[in-house]
């Protein structure tokens, strides 16, 4: 987000609290309206701030929804470290792991409407919050091998593989959920158990 800021990076707690809000609205209000109907004056009216205010932190709409993707791109990373300890294992990682994701998508269900958005509206910043949450995973998968946890090689395929089973788990018990679901809890560790036994069976 910073980097989309420049010059522009509030340097006070109060510029701070102000960005937040306007992230916060322009959340909203792009997931409500979509990117090409959402307004930089119904940001500012949800945040509850100036619309002179707006220009101190961004240039424009385009502006603020790239930093918007960003930030949530670091929410996502957030929620993970915050959940993580370093005395956890390898598989006992990516299982808390997807569990901090699917908690973390509950709360920001804008996630969704707005990362697909940005396919379109913002392509780099789109594959930037994808090749950055895989990236993660990659090195989550190396140090798992390095401790002979997981099996060696492990790279970007299967990073991304397990990237791809997180966000479609998100979708189908965040997104969709329906009543009966399981809880975020189990869905993590019925994920973990395919990971760590696989899903392949032997015929009789």
């Amino acid at each position: 987000m910073a980097g989309e800021l420049n010059d522009k990076t509030p340097r006070t707690e109060r510029g701070r609290r102000t960005l937040r809000k306007l992230l916060d609205a322009a959340a909203t209000e792009f997931a409500e309206r979509g990117f090409h109907e959402a307004s930089i004056s119904g940001i500012t009216r949800s945040a509850g701030v100036a619309l002179g205010t707006f220009y101190t932190y961004f240039d424009s709409k385009d502006a603020i929804f790239r930093a918007l993707v960003s930030d949530m791109s670091a929410g996502v990373g957030k929620a993970a470290r915050e959940a993580l300890d370093p005395s956890m294992g390898a598989l006992e990682v990516e299982r808390v792991a997807l569990r901090a994701f699917l908690e973390f998508a509950s709360e920001h269900k804008e996630i969704y409407r707005i990362i697909d958005e940005a396919e379109f509206v913002d392509p780099e910043s789109y594959r930037a919050h994808y090749e950055t949450i895989g990236a993660r995973i990659e090195e989550r998968l190396k140090k798992g091998a390095e401790s002979e946890e997981f099996l060696p090689g492990l790279g970007t395929p299967e990073a991304w593989a397990l990237m791809g089973m997180n966000v479609f788990l998100g979708l189908r018990y965040v997104i969709w959920a329906r009543e009966g679901d399981p809880d975020f809890q189990e869905i993590a560790r019925r994920a973990n158990a395919m990971l760590a036994n696989g899903i392949g069976g032997s015929a009789e």
